[in-house]
């Protein structure tokens, strides 16, 4: 197996399972979408993909060596955690912030339908 193919492995295994829940969260609520909103979603996306490699590199260098593949699941064990705990944050993080700017006084963009 080509060397860079088999240290990304776990990154590229799980980049469709990644993408739909990209979209999901892009998507999800549909309303308020202000700029404020687009960089926040952007930014969580990011650092959630590069939380997640960097997660994937360390993991394989601390695995046992003695077993190949034990270094292949890990490395996807732990990057698909970090990449679920900063999305999990994410959502929560956007959910009171759009929550309590629905509930500011004199707001005249209320989350009409949106749920969290």
């Amino acid at each position: 197996m080509n060397p860079l193919v088999e240290l990304n492995l776990a990154l590229i295994l799980f980049i469709p399972w990644y993408a739909i829940l990209a979209v999901l969260f892009w998507l999800f609520p549909r309303q308020p979408r202000t700029a404020a909103r687009k960089a926040f979603d952007t930014a969580s996306l990011v650092l959630a993909t590069a939380l997640s490699a960097a997660s994937m590199y360390w993991s394989m260098g601390a695995a046992d060596t003695r077993h190949h593949m034990w270094q292949q699941v890990l490395a996807t064990s732990v990057s698909y955690g970090v990449f679920l705990g900063v999305m999990a944050l994410a959502v929560l993080l956007r959910w009171r912030w759009l929550r309590n700017r629905a509930a500011a006084p004199g707001d005249t963009t209320a989350l009409e339908g949106a749920t969290p």
